[in-house]
């Protein structure tokens, strides 16, 4: 058997509006463009990973509804195991709503649906899959004590596991003892420990707050400026490459599922995040979620390029 990527999150619906600016409270503005996508933290890190090489478990919950549906004949279109994904009856699919400016900032607000009822029940289902998973990579869009069982489960398997923790929320440090490698951006970073990054200095400060709470290896994405990677004991800092921005939607996504299939492969930590980083990049020259992952061609054709 191959070796699989386990991933547990959310599956949305994005509506995005490309915009000239984002609205102040309680302003209207025009929107020069609208698209609809599928998308969800969970969805996106899914079908990135699925693109650049892995072998994909999802394990999400989607309404009985039309954006359900679609989602997962998406998933399988995308080659990813779609057997944990379970249908909800009672609640929609989530929602995203999607402003982009014109420098490719963007706000979303989340209806999360079916995604706050994905159960430690339904993860059960598919503990025997889990068991055997080579990584297991997850996010903060479904329930905490889900995002915990998922965490037991890893721990008591002696499975990696990778938490991106967005959106921004408080952790505790029993859940933090648990994850291999944590993936904040620059907000989560300063939400989980308190700490302003304005520079190099202080995002390690940062860093070294966070990992003394339990993560293995702590990696801040901070956009253009690339990556702070914390990793015994040692600092690495990844530039980004330069490209322009289009929309920044689903970067981080990108980035940690790319994180995720170089670990699967074996790569060193300092050569997975290098590869990660170029697949970000490469994700926000395109517009939308999913849309803008890379395939893996790609990709490493990028990298390469890059590196020359």
């Amino acid at each position: 058997m191959k070796p699989y990527l386990i991933v547990v999150g959310s599956s949305n619906t994005d509506m995005v509006a490309k915009t000239e600016r984002l609205p102040a409270a309680g302003e209207t503005v025009l929107s020069s463009a609208f698209m609809m996508a599928a998308g969800g933290k969970g969805a996106n890190q899914a079908v990135a990973a699925a693109r650049l090489g892995a072998e994909v478990v999802f394990i999400a919950r989607v309404g009985e509804d039309i954006f359900g549906k679609q989602a997962i004949a998406s998933f399988r279109q995308e080659g990813i195991d779609t057997d944990f994904i379970s249908i909800d009856e009672e609640h929609p699919s989530g929602v995203a709503l999607i402003t982009v400016d014109a420098t490719a900032e963007n706000c979303i607000v989340v209806a999360s649906g079916a995604n706050a009822h994905l159960a430690p029940g339904d993860v059960h289902k598919a503990s025997d899959k889990i068991k055997k998973a080579s990584l297991i990579l997850m996010q903060l869009e479904i329930p905490i004590d889900t995002v915990e069982y998922v965490a037991g489960l890893a721990e008591a398997n002696n499975i990696p596991l990778v938490l991106n923790p967005a959106p921004a929320r408080v952790l505790s440090d029993a859940l933090l003892k648990k994850i291999s490698v944590i993936t904040p951006n620059q907000q989560e970073a300063e939400m989980l420990t308190g700490i302003t990054i304005i520079d190099k200095p202080s995002a390690e400060q940062a860093a070294r707050t966070l990992a003394a709470r339990g993560p293995h290896t702590v990696i801040i994405t901070l956009g253009v400026q690339g990556a702070l990677l914390l990793h015994n004991n040692k600092f690495d800092w990844i530039p980004a490459p330069k490209v322009i921005a289009v929309d920044t939607t689903a970067a981080g996504d990108v980035f940690s599922a790319a994180l995720a299939v170089g670990l699967l492969e074996g790569k060193e930590i300092k050569t997975a995040a290098e590869f990660a980083c170029a697949a970000a990049a490469l994700s926000v020259t395109k517009m939308g979620a999913q849309t803008s992952a890379p395939k893996r061609t790609e990709a490493d054709a990028f990298l390469l390029h890059n590196k020359l």
